[in-house]
């Protein structure tokens, strides 16, 4: 919170979505101004009460609270959406995700961050604009008037971790505009383990959530649901074998098994994870 203040571009308004007040404990001390908001927990809700907080705003830059944007992010993504009036939704540069490993320390984000701006400031990017099927969540743009347009709210079926609803949102909004990945707008994730909810109900979500949205018919394909669902559940089948300590493989496993059995058997849901 206290690094936005170190933007060049600061930010019109900031809002804060925390699932219950302690989680919110010296952030209006610490950043006056900010709004705290309290919803019920879940990424989907959370980022939800922020859009209608905000809803008559040009832009809202969704960041998960491990993730550290450089100095010039929001005026990277400021410029660029004002000079391309057709990007609905823009995700930038992840310099390093801890969410791929163990998770990184806020020493190693700062030096990361650092070195960055050291190289990086005095050198002109190439391919700048990337097209991409959607915003990642952990640091999003979304522009407003196609929120508005579209009535496109986060989908709260998708409880707790909300696993994919970043897709979702991004493919709703995507036949309104140009989804894309911003170079320039860089930042770091810290990928922090704690707070993510057992392996259980994430690998539940891994099976169930992509199932779920592909029959919405709302541009989240089926072979995209295949593809991702496939991918993890090799990727948790081969792993727990040995698994990383930072990761609970054989829950995720154990979650993926539940979703199939569930979905055999024709109660398998999104929301069913809630009671896992």
């Amino acid at each position: 919170m206290l690094y936005l203040n170190s933007q060049i571009r600061k930010p019109d308004s900031i809002f804060v979505s925390a699932s219950k007040p302690s989680d919110a404990d010296g952030i209006k001390e610490a950043c006056p101004g900010v709004t705290v908001m309290v919803s019920a927990p879940g990424a989907s809700t959370q980022r939800n009460a922020i859009i209608r907080a905000a809803h008559d705003s040009d832009l809202i830059v969704f960041f998960d609270d491990d993730f550290f944007p450089q100095t010039d992010y929001l005026l990277a993504v400021e410029r660029h959406m004002y000079e391309c009036p057709k990007t609905v939704v823009l995700s930038g540069e992840v310099l390093a995700d801890g969410i791929n490993g163990p998770g990184l320390t806020l020493s190693e984000c700062m030096a990361i961050l650092q070195r960055d701006w050291q190289t990086y400031r005095d050198r002109t990017p190439s391919g700048e604009i990337t097209p991409r099927f959607s915003g990642y969540g952990c640091n999003m743009a979304v522009r407003m008037s196609a929120v508005r347009q579209g009535q496109v709210l986060f989908d709260e079926n998708l409880p707790l971790y909300s696993w994919q609803e970043d897709v979702d949102l991004s493919r709703q909004l995507a036949v309104f505009g140009d989804v894309v990945g911003l170079r320039s707008a860089r930042g770091v994730h810290l990928g922090v383990k704690s707070g993510r909810g057992s392996g259980v109900k994430l690998g539940y979500s891994q099976v169930a959530n992509p199932l779920y949205l592909a029959s919405k018919r709302k541009g989240y394909p089926l072979s995209w649901a295949m593809r991702h669902i496939s991918r993890n559940v090799a990727k948790n089948l081969v792993r727990s074998l040995l698994p990383e300590p930072y990761v609970d493989r054989r829950g995720r496993l154990r979650g993926n098994m539940i979703a199939v059995y569930e979905l055999v058997k024709g109660r398998m849901s999104p929301r069913r994870v809630i009671d896992l």
